[in-house]
């Protein structure tokens, strides 16, 4: 069974893109902070037949990552697709958003770490394997203002920028390896009531990536866009 690793998994989007491609024969790697949250979702999926394990890591620190991916080889073997989408949820920290003219060098390096550095370190622990398979998927998750920066959130903006930036180089430079990159921003409040806006929507979209191979990068944006 092909395996696929989603960093950052919550029980919103990561959930999501867990039950679509567990539910098309996947077996799933869930990494995260909290080892409880990862293994209670990892029972929940296992509800619906859906073969998953959780691994507690911090993409704010890359050696805890490296450690995850090697246990996740462990149980699952070699990963086929790899999902990134860290989010921040808890307000008052290191990554709490700053505008363009308070951002320094203190405030975005902590972006930098959260967004490219994690998925940097993410990529690097399954893309050798894929390469000698000719073979796999990579998916790169930021919000929008990747794209078309918010003034409010300059340092994310930044980052996520990098991140983005970073994909569509890579998307390029494996597009003769058989390997996949792609960059997905979201730029959606999920949740909010609308069925467009709902994370199982939204997952489709990874999905649709995945199966189809023929974009660099895909934009979710409200439905007036």
């Amino acid at each position: 069974m092909p395996t696929i690793a989603i960093v950052g998994a919550g029980t919103g989007l990561g959930a999501s893109i867990a039950s679509v491609f567990g539910g098309n024969g996947f077996q799933v790697a869930l990494l995260a902070r909290s080892q409880e949250k990862v293994d209670a979702l990892a029972a929940e999926l296992g509800t619906k037949g859906i073969e998953a394990a959780g691994f507690a890591a911090d993409v704010m620190d890359r050696r805890s990552l490296v450690a995850a991916f090697a246990r996740v080889k462990e149980r699952f073997g070699a990963v086929d697709v790899l999902e990134y989408s860290p989010a921040v949820s808890t307000p008052g920290t290191v990554l709490d958003m700053v505008s363009p003219l308070q951002v320094t060098p203190d405030n975005l390096q902590p972006q930098l770490d959260f967004y490219l550095h994690g998925a940097v370190t993410a990529a690097a622990q399954v893309l050798p394997e894929m390469l000698e398979a000719g073979a796999g998927t990579l998916l790169f998750t930021t919000g929008a203002g990747s794209v078309s920066p918010i003034p409010m959130m300059g340092n994310v903006n930044a980052a996520a920028a990098a991140l983005r930036n970073w994909t569509l180089n890579l998307h390029q430079e494996l597009a003769e390896k058989g390997v996949y990159a792609a960059h997905v921003a979201i730029g959606v409040w999920m949740g909010s009531g609308n069925a467009y806006d709902e994370p199982a929507t939204i997952a489709q979209t990874y999905w649709d990536l995945y199966t189809a191979r023929d974009q660099a990068e895909r934009q979710y944006l409200p439905l007036s866009n």
